[in-house]
């Protein structure tokens, strides 16, 4: 990092840090572009955000990587969101496999093809051996979604009543830690369905920066701001 980059507490890190990441479109629009070429140079942000995390000792690094209601976008936008998803992941196995990093996926399997769903599960399985940061894609995930299928689990469990540790147990991020710091990007000021049941006492942090700009030093910012924060779970100190 540069000489301008905030000096950061390591016993204040963030154990899990999640991204909302936007502004792809709005970045190539601005360059003449097409959205698709937002998308892909997006990607380039993730590898230094999933690099710069595994340096802090980030645990858990959950990216909003398609949403359920992103599947209104134009056929041809999600089918290419899709494709650089997986070739995405064949690319960059070396380096996640450098970094140590294990995947998780969090979302709906019912609506992703075969192939989508044969690449996901390989790259999980090919990086299951790993002990270093989770890397938690939020993938065809909404949270209303999520808390309504870990009800119904629950339900078809035989559950009669069901505590807040019951449901935290049947979500799909079961067993992860709860965010710490979540951030949007693009100067957006909203959740959009993402991690609605475990954001209740995240940080929140927005930039207006769009999502192809938001690199390492970026998240040193945001890293920052959240140290200077007292976290109080509704209590008082």
């Amino acid at each position: 990092m540069s000489e301008l980059t905030p000096s950061l507490i390591p016993e204040r890190i963030p154990k899990h840090i999640a991204v909302v990441m936007d502004g792809n479109g709005r970045w190539a629009k601005a360059r003449g572009l097409s959205r698709v070429a937002g998308h892909k140079e997006g990607v380039n942000s993730v590898d230094s955000i999933i690099k710069t995390c595994c340096d802090l000792g980030v645990e858990v690094l959950t990216l909003y990587t398609f949403s359920t209601e992103n599947r209104s976008r134009s056929k041809l936008e999600v089918a290419a969101l899709m494709r650089i998803l997986c070739s995405t992941l064949k690319n960059k196995h070396k380096d996640l496999m450098e970094y140590n990093v294990r995947l998780r996926v969090s979302g709906r399997r019912e609506g992703l093809s075969k192939g989508v769903l044969s690449d996901l599960d390989a790259e999980v399985k090919a990086l299951s051996g790993n002990t270093g940061m989770v890397l938690n894609l939020a993938f065809n995930y909404g949270g209303r979604q999520e808390i309504a299928d870990a009800v119904n689990g629950l339900i078809a469990s035989g559950a009669k009543r069901v505590t807040e540790a019951d449901i935290s147990g049947a979500l799909y991020t079961a067993g992860l830690p709860d965010p710490d710091l979540i951030i949007r990007t693009s100067g957006e000021h909203r959740l959009s369905n993402f991690l609605l049941w475990q954001a209740a006492y995240a940080e929140f942090y927005f930039t207006d920066v769009f999502w192809p700009d938001f690199r390492g030093p970026e998240l040193y910012k945001a890293v920052a701001d959240y140290q200077k924060r007292e976290r109080r779970f509704g209590g008082v100190k």
